[in-house]
């Protein structure tokens, strides 16, 4: 278990990126200079989310545009008609090399073909890029820190905090588990009612195997033929490779991708600017052995058509979820909707790396902000959930919600006045929160006032170790050199 090390910020107001105000962005902000992959995780189960090195999390009830951690459960997830016809899209791309002349329409369940395509044909926002603090994190030697700490307490693994899986809104009981097992859909029953009617058994099992061959998402991405005019292959990058995060093809890519799309200025769109959000990462490449094959960390998922690399996915790989960080692809070819395309290629990634490690089943998003009309296609995916803002509880996502936040955009979520965050940090929690002193000294709370006295920024230690949670506290070392 590596340490993970951080410097804590404080509050931090910006532009904001949904609304374009200015100074009403306001949000916590800490500098990572090295995280476990199962402190991050426990991290973004309370509402933080990184940029490169730069982690952040919104002061939901106060900032211009609250932002609710949303995720997919990626064993129920199911295909809407607008997924399939974009699969079906790409597959007839590559098997012909034929452009569809228009997009198709929309699949009557009041969603455009892509996610990223409006009725207007605009690209909409996808999650900016945060406006970083004016502030430079102490320069200290990562793993000669990592090494002190580790022979000042030798951390243990925790399993992270408990939360309710699901519950329903205003629910005081935590909800049972979530079956895997596929909903019968209402034309399969009706068919199945009439059948057991006539007592005609034989007609009964070809219309339930006929029923049962819907097309799963592996199915349509399984399709690939050596016949086919295109090849398209995805290949899984290190983000520390950086021969291949920061080949020519990739930076060409995403200066193409932000000019053309965000309207950004190709001046500042530098291979450092591009390192900095996108390639740089304080999560470091782990293998345990109960582990996915390629490990815990941080990626790039690159796409390949034939020989030219058409789009790159930013993920990261945690402890129980792919979680999202940015995707880039080539303008031209935005008749794929490779947005939407890229989201369903990193859900099948989930349900692979399920197979072999259960408790990695989510898919991470990011944000979903009510607020931003624009930013709701997240919520379009089957089997979403958001995250609650002050018990960190995971709700569906369901019409009822939507409802709410459309009559307040800040929502509590949990309707329950007496649920608790099972991973609050009280005051008796102190003593143990690990602090860097200086280069050479490590200690926890208790004995750095026993060294040096009561400390004057005691009150930015505590409003730190309520927004990482006690787990994270106790285990994460803060930064606190003068």
């Amino acid at each position: 278990m590596s340490v993970s090390i951080v410097q804590y910020y404080g509050r931090q107001e910006s532009k904001c990126g949904y609304c374009a105000g200015k100074n009403c962005s306001l949000s916590h902000g800490m500098h990572a200079y090295r995280l476990d992959s199962q402190d991050y995780q426990d991290l973004i189960d309370r509402g933080w989310r990184r940029c490169g090195n730069y982690c952040y999390k919104f002061r939901n009830h106060e900032t211009c545009c609250p932002c609710y951690t949303i995720k997919c459960d990626g064993l129920q997830f199911k295909l809407s008609k607008s997924n399939k016809r974009i699969l079906r899209r790409m597959n007839r791309f590559l098997r012909d090399g034929k452009r569809d002349s228009k997009p198709e329409g929309g699949d009557g369940e009041g969603d455009p073909d892509g996610d990223e395509v409006t009725g207007s044909g605009e690209a909409t926002a996808s999650e900016p890029q945060p406006q970083l603090p004016d502030k430079s994190p102490a320069v200290i030697n990562v793993d000669q820190v990592a090494s002190l700490a580790r022979a000042q307490k030798k951390p243990t693994k925790q399993a992270p905090a408990p939360t309710a899986e699901a519950p329903t809104l205003g629910s005081n009981k935590s909800a049972a588990p979530i079956s895997n097992a596929p909903r019968k859909k209402a034309k399969q029953m009706r068919l199945e009612r009439r059948q057991a009617k006539l007592g005609d058994s034989a007609s009964t099992s070809t219309s339930t195997k006929s029923l049962s061959q819907e097309k799963s998402l592996r199915d349509f991405l399984s399709s690939d033929s050596e016949t086919n005019k295109h090849q398209l292959k995805i290949v899984l990058v290190a983000s520390s490779d950086t021969q291949r995060t920061c080949a020519d093809a990739v930076i060409a890519l995403y200066r193409k991708y932000q000019v053309t799309i965000h309207n950004d200025n190709p001046a500042r769109l530098t291979l450092a600017s591009m390192q900095r959000f996108l390639v740089k990462s304080p999560l470091k490449n782990e293998k345990p052995s109960d582990g996915p094959e390629m490990g815990y960390g941080s990626f790039h998922q690159q796409y390949w058509l034939d020989d030219k690399l058409i789009a790159v996915g930013v993920i990261d790989i945690l402890p129980a979820c792919v979680s999202s960080v940015y995707f880039f692809y080539d303008p031209d070819y935005s008749f794929l909707s490779l947005g939407t395309y890229g989201s369903l290629r990193e859900i099948d990634l989930v349900q692979t790396i399920a197979e072999h490690v259960p408790a990695l089943k989510y898919y991470y998003m990011g944000f979903y902000i009510h607020s931003c009309p624009k930013m709701r296609y997240k919520g379009k995916l089957s089997a979403s959930f958001l995250l609650c803002p002050e018990t960190y509880e995971w709700f569906p996502l369901t019409d009822a919600i939507r409802s709410k936040l459309d009559e307040e955009k800040y929502q509590r979520l949990n309707l329950d006045p007496a649920a608790r965050d099972v991973n609050e940090f009280l005051m008796e929690h102190l003593d143990e929160v690990m602090l860097l002193l200086d280069s050479k000294t490590c200690a926890d709370y208790k004995r750095y006032v026993q060294l040096r006295g009561p400390d004057n920024d005691v009150d930015t230690i505590i409003e730190y170790s309520k927004l990482v949670g006690k787990v994270c506290a106790h285990r994460m070392l803060y930064v606190n050199m003068l």
